[in-house]
């Protein structure tokens, strides 16, 4: 049986994961953030908060991460095997709306799976991060350049792709021009 898939992939406070929620609230189908760290963490034998944080390591360092793999593969490489492993079970399993992990990589080939990207400006981002994470008004914008280029070098270093590129996603969304809700409507719609 054919699943429908969602993937979003985000700059950090465009609120990405709060669209992923919302529409897959309104669709009827379960939406994995949070939840698939937690079944990656199940099937790896990691922590929950070395796999939140995996993505934010070594690979902000391609160099060092490159030669780590000089005796094998790598943890990581391991946690990707397992985090790719995990991502096509459930999208075999059933419809369902998936928040980053380079999930829109890991489907690729599939038909039935919709890629988005959620961003916004960076004054939105900043004033979002604050209000909704309750992170440190001192500077919002350096936590998001930072967390930008983690999610970034990541995406890059196993999917060989260049993260929030437009051609590499169905659809690019500005969350800080349509708002939160619209976004999620426009995703509903096109699913």
């Amino acid at each position: 049986m054919n699943h429908r898939i969602l993937t979003i992939s985000r700059e950090f406070g465009s609120g990405g994961r709060t669209i992923g929620r919302h529409a897959a609230e309104k669709l009827g189908i379960p939406c994995y953030d949070s939840e698939l760290i937690q079944k990656i963490a199940q099937e790896s034998g990691f922590s929950e908060d070395y796999v939140r944080t995996a993505d934010e390591s070594a690979h902000s360092f391609p160099a060092a991460a490159l030669a780590s793999r000089a005796f094998g593969p790598s943890v990581d490489d391991h946690l990707w095997q397992i985090q790719s492993h995990v991502i096509l079970d459930l999208a075999e399993r059933e419809s369902c709306v998936i928040v980053g992990r380079c999930a829109d990589y890991i489907l690729r080939d599939r038909a039935d799976c919709l890629t988005a990207f959620i961003h916004a400006d960076p004054a939105f981002r900043a004033k979002r991060i604050v209000e909704v994470y309750g992170e440190r008004e001192a500077a919002p914008e350096q936590r998001i350049r930072e967390k930008d280029k983690r999610r970034a070098a990541y995406h890059r270093f196993y999917t060989d792709m260049k993260w929030g590129h437009a051609k590499n996603y169905h659809i690019c969304l500005n969350s800080g021009v349509l708002g939160i809700d619209t976004c999620a409507e426009i995703l509903c719609r096109l699913f």
